[in-house]
């Protein structure tokens, strides 16, 4: 957990569009979601085609080095594309769904709820990686997972370092809570949300947080800092960046929204 103000000092974050983010915490280097295919149609696997609208602001050649990646899940392509499965593979270390290790295999590792893998810190600490459900739907897990698949968070944590959330795509305030129960006060949390809709799912009820249950999330964590993502760049997403904002300045939480380094 974090202590004193060094801790929980706000690192940057670059925002590479979608549900792509680089970091660096406790001096390892961490990306999430990789997605650097050009705009374009995307099938989906189940018979649906995703559109993306917008190019990402690097290509991996661009990225430098990477420790670690944060993948919430591997099955649809606004998480992991073409190119981002490239990248995996010069990458040492992959955390995902249990699932998804089993079939990316190579350095994917799975983690199940609540499930922890310490990694070594270059100088010389730790870092606790925690994988935390997500719900990648509205309901009960046991009946969106068939039709959305698994999806998982992660909280990272260190001695002197600051507590971080990353949501994965999930729809569910309860999970928040749950994660909250264990974790809060949260100093990061990397939020997907976007409100991501098909009518054809659901009954079009939201897939992935909208921008007021983010702002409710935001709340539950006691999160210092929210960096949206996974809210553009692709045409199922209902909401935006305007969105947002007005979500978490009607909840008096505009000061803790960072849109993150886009350089």
């Amino acid at each position: 957990m974090s202590s004193g103000s060094a801790a929980t000092a706000p690192f940057p974050v670059r925002v590479l569009g979608g549900p792509t983010a680089l970091f660096e915490y406790g001096g390892l280097r961490f990306l999430t979601d990789p997605t650097f295919d050009t705009p374009g149609d995307y099938p989906r696997g189940d018979g649906r085609v995703l559109t993306k609208t917008a190019a990402s602001s690097a290509a991996p050649a661009d990225l430098g080095p990477v420790d670690v990646v944060l993948l919430s899940h591997d099955e649809h392509p606004d998480n992991l594309d073409t190119s981002g499965r490239s990248l995996l593979a010069d990458v040492p270390l992959t955390l995902t769904t249990p699932g998804g290790a089993q079939r990316l295999q190579g350095r994917a590792r799975g983690l199940a709820d609540w499930e922890s893998v310490e990694l070594d810190r270059p100088d010389g600490g730790t870092v606790t990686v925690t994988g935390v459900p997500a719900v990648h739907g509205p309901g009960p897990r046991e009946a969106v997972e068939p039709v959305t698949g698994q999806v998982v968070g992660f909280v990272l944590a260190g001695e002197g370092l600051p507590t971080v959330y990353v949501s994965g795509d999930n729809a569910s305030l309860d999970v928040v809570r749950e994660i909250a129960k264990r974790f809060a006060p949260v100093d990061t949390a990397l939020l997907f949300a976007g409100a991501p809709r098909f009518p054809e799912l659901f009954d079009n009820q939201l897939i992935v947080l909208g921008s007021a249950q983010a702002a409710e999330a935001a709340v539950l964590l006691s999160a210092r800092r929210v960096v949206p993502v996974h809210y553009d760049s692709w045409a199922h997403f209902t909401e935006g960046r305007a969105e947002l904002a007005a979500a978490f300045a009607a909840a008096g939480l505009a000061d803790r929204l960072d849109w993150g380094r886009r350089d």
